[in-house]
């Protein structure tokens, strides 16, 4: 196993990319700010650390996390890598949640109680989108709020989120944030509407937690029992080893030398196991055959086998953990408080003391009382880290078959909830339907006031678009925000406009046309002479540079322009792409019989398309096709703030 990091090191300005499964926390108590006292000592962070242990408790005690669970370390100043801050002092600690969310956001109310709780310090929590408590409240944000202008920004602080306003400190470092949110946490609490997006994410928590463990029945060999009994919460490194599978880990769950070492031959009782639903989720999902030496019952006994099959995929999965982490060999090697120690005399805890003296001894029974304490709340992470010492030790305990026959197995869980969760679905999708519809209703209320205050404005308003106004608006839409980086919110912004030149464009293309003719007419002697396309357009720019305009030049673009439009008509007389457009005499009486072949031609050709029309057609067209659904034309409409009526009679 490789080197285990340092807890700093999650933090490392280093690495640029943020694992995508996991979530990091700081929490900076506020007597570590204050300058007018002493660096505070390091007891003082202790006793904070195990309060906040010991607060969060009653609500982890019970909860089986899907790959770590929640955990709180102290800063190291000897290791100014963190990336909270390398300069104040503070807890700090990571989550690895994986593919169950509800990890992240179980962490996420925690830090909330933990703000709630002690009120005297600020905390910080972000992934690898940044501050992602943003983007649940992301339609009540204040426009000048982005990710390039948030970082030292957000903070939890007695159980409300704190946005550091730009107008009072408009590039902040991190102790200035902290000395406001402190200092004038009124000015930083963030709106209502921000506070109940946020908080609507975790109001469910922790009694969501609690719906999220999940029990059921299995068949499993009598170790995989035995060590679940005593450590229910190696289920996650089981799952996390099935799941995470590879084709070395394979190889020893086809032996299974560790967990059914006499084959076909070990004996498999029932047990209820707990996990989380992703848990579960990942177990059923699999098809996983088993081993063969793997004792599986007869399929005509659906139930049994079903249990015994779930069973089988929990005992490969800590076959190949216990196997992997055993091979690899590095697990196990010194104790952690040897490691707390030397941690401790690295960062000057003891001060220069003389080992032995009454001062050193006081400080080392403080440091091996707090080390003890904190064990306790640690003792499933360390475990997880160390599983195969744990498991050895266990299995080291005698343990029989008949140790569990004879108990009452409760019945598992319904787990209707893993194929019926299509209206879970529709009910978060009509949420945030309705969030979008409640933020573009609001923005265009201010636009309508707007034009309201600065004048007249059209007939048409929000709820009844005029037709003739779509095009209009459409044109000044393009003129106004478009540019070479695409269509952008028009706001107050200097865009710098392409400068294309016309004339500079139609003689390069006329150029190249006449040259890609000459070679096609060119004999070949002209070929073997190897004139190049780089040497020709060296030529030309030179010709094109130092020409002066003149009429002939002129004659020769309008020949360009009509051979080129009539080579264009004449390939697109044999298609239908013509019908396609609306043109300006489409209503026209019909023509008369008398009329040739050539002037019905030469009308169809020269009909001019109503540009205006077709673009309000092609836009109705495609809104209706949308359904009521959001979608490019209705998107694209908002940008230019018309909003066009629901067709509520389709379709009846």
């Amino acid at each position: 196993m490789a080197a285990t990091p340092e807890p700093d090191s999650i933090f490392s300005q280093q690495n640029s990319r943020l694992p995508d499964d996991t979530v990091f926390y700081a929490i900076f108590p506020d007597f570590a700010l204050n300058p007018n006292t002493t660096p505070p000592e390091p007891s003082s962070f202790q006793s904070l650390h195990l309060q906040i242990l010991q607060s969060i408790s009653p609500y982890t005690k019970d909860y089986l996390w899907q790959h770590e669970p929640f955990s709180l370390s102290l800063s190291s100043q000897s290791q100014p890598s963190c990336l909270c801050s390398s300069d104040i002092p503070h807890l700090h600690g990571k989550l690895r949640f994986g593919d169950n969310l509800d990890d992240e956001w179980f962490a996420v109310f925690l830090l909330f109680h933990i703000s709630a709780t002690f009120p005297s310090v600020s905390v910080r929590v972000w992934d690898n989108d940044g501050e992602f408590l943003l983007i649940e409240a992301a339609f009540h944000l204040p426009r000048w709020l982005n990710p390039d202008t948030s970082p030292n920004r957000v903070f939890i602080r007695q159980n409300h989120l704190h946005i550091v306003p730009k107008h009072r400190t408009p590039n902040p470092s991190l102790p200035d944030s902290l000395r406001f949110v402190i200092n004038f946490g009124d000015e930083s609490r963030a709106p209502e509407s921000v506070q109940s997006a946020v908080k609507s994410k975790i109001s469910e928590y922790p009694e969501r937690a609690r719906k999220n463990m999940f029990s059921v029945r299995v068949r499993v060999p009598v170790a995989v029992a035995q060590v679940l009994r005593h450590e229910p919460c190696l289920i996650s490194l089981a799952v996390e080893g099935f799941y995470d599978r590879d084709i070395d880990a394979m190889k020893h769950a086809a032996r299974m030398e560790r967990f059914a070492p006499r084959g076909r031959e070990e004996e498999l009782v029932r047990v209820s196991v707990r996990m989380s639903r992703a848990m579960y989720a990942q177990l059923v999902q699999q098809t996983f055959s088993a081993p063969k030496c793997y004792p599986m019952p007869d399929r005509t006994d659906k139930a049994a086998y079903l249990e015994a099959e779930l069973g089988m995929k929990i005992a490969c999965g800590f076959e190949m953990v216990y196997q992997m982490r055993r091979r690899e060999g590095l697990e196990g090697k010194g104790s952690t408080w040897e490691a707390y120690r030397e941690s401790l005399e690295s960062s000057g805890y003891f001060e220069g003391l003389v080992p032995g003296s009454k001062e050193y001894r006081r400080l080392m029974q403080n440091a091996e009382e707090y080390y003890r304490n904190s064990s306790l709340f640690s003792r499933a992470s360390e475990m997880l880290s160390a599983p195969v010492r744990r498991i050895d030790e266990i299995l080291a305990l005698l343990h029989l078959a008949d140790d569990f026959k004879g108990q009452e197995v409760p019945p598992s869980d319904d787990d209707s909830w893993l194929y019926n969760g299509e209206d879970e679905l529709n009910s978060a999708l009509l949420e945030r339907q309705k969030e979008m519809d409640l933020y573009n209703n609001s923005k265009h209320k201010k636009k309508q006031k707007g034009k309201e205050d600065t004048g007249p404005s059209s007939s048409s308003n929000v709820d009844e678009a005029a037709l003739g106004d779509i095009a209009k608006t459409m044109q000044d839409f393009v003129h106004k925000v478009s540019s070479y980086k695409g269509a952008e919110v028009p706001e107050d912004r200097n865009l710098k406009e392409v400068d294309l030149n016309v004339d500079r464009f139609i003689q390069e293309m006329e150029s190249v046309m006449k040259r890609q003719g000459f070679a096609d007419a060119g004999s070949d002697v002209d070929i073997e002479e190897g004139s190049t396309s780089d040497f020709d357009m060296d030529e030309f720019e030179d010709e094109s540079d130092t020409a002066e305009p003149s009429e002939d030049n002129e004659d020769r673009e309008d020949s360009f322009l009509r051979s080129y439009s009539d080579a264009m008509n004449e390939e697109l007389k044999t298609t239908s792409l013509t019908k396609s457009f609306v043109r300006a005499n489409e209503q026209a009486p019909k023509k008369d019989e008398g009329k040739s072949n050539g002037t019905e031609d030469m009308e169809e050709d020269f009909s001019p398309v109503d540009v205006d029309v077709n673009l309000v057609k092609s836009f109705l067209d495609s809104f209706s096709s949308q359904q009521g659904l959001p979608g490019p034309a209705s998107n694209l409409l908002g940008l230019m703030g018309v909003q066009l009526p629901h067709d509520d009679k389709k379709g009846k």
